[in-house]
């Protein structure tokens, strides 16, 4: 799965607007959206809202989370930690970027959330190369992944595979074969 699968599936998550327009509820196969009344709150997909925010139908609320105070602390509580925190979303990185890059005018402190959000990106990818570079050196066979999210396995899950792919041929290559005979000549 590369990038842009994973900002497709996120794509899917459901965000808060407040329509301009006014239209009766609609049906899809994902579900029914709706109905959209001027100045009253509605979750929608964060593709629709985008949409809607393109063509100036609505304006996006941002989630409770993407605050400058509850980003601090969840960067300091990440920093704190050894192991991986729980996320306010399975798909924090891709929400941030989509709605920054689409709606920062209707995201109070826009530039503060981008740098707190790369902040938290940066300590956890830090983190993820630690543990993966524990985890070949002591030649595990297995590993947790607790709190990671799809877009961060994703980064690393290219050089893990190799990385794991490799020792297992050097492994293989280092144990003594049964099945072979001693010529003599």
């Amino acid at each position: 799965m590369d990038a842009a699968e994973v900002e497709f599936l996120a794509e899917k998550e459901l965000v808060t607007i407040i329509p301009n327009f006014s239209l009766d509820k609609i049906y899809l196969i994902g579900g029914d959206l709706g109905p959209f009344n001027p100045g009253l709150p509605v979750e929608v997909p964060l593709w629709l809202a985008i949409n809607l925010k393109q063509r100036q139908k609505c304006r996006l609320i941002p989630p409770e989370w993407m605050d400058v105070e509850k980003l601090e602390k969840i960067r300091d509580h990440e920093r704190k930690e050894e192991t991986f925190t729980p996320m306010p979303s399975p798909y924090y990185m891709e929400l941030t970027k989509l709605l920054l890059n689409h709606a920062s005018d209707n995201i109070p402190k826009a530039d503060e959330i981008r740098t707190l959000i790369k902040d938290v990106w940066d300590t956890r990818i830090a983190k993820l190369r630690v543990s993966a570079d524990s985890f070949v050196r002591q030649q595990e066979a297995h590993a947790k992944v607790d709190n990671l999210t799809l877009m961060e396995i994703n980064t690393s899950g290219a050089f893990l595979t190799q990385a794991l792919n490799h020792m297992y041929k050097l492994r293989t290559n280092l144990q003594p074969s049964e099945s072979v005979q001693s010529q003599d000549f």
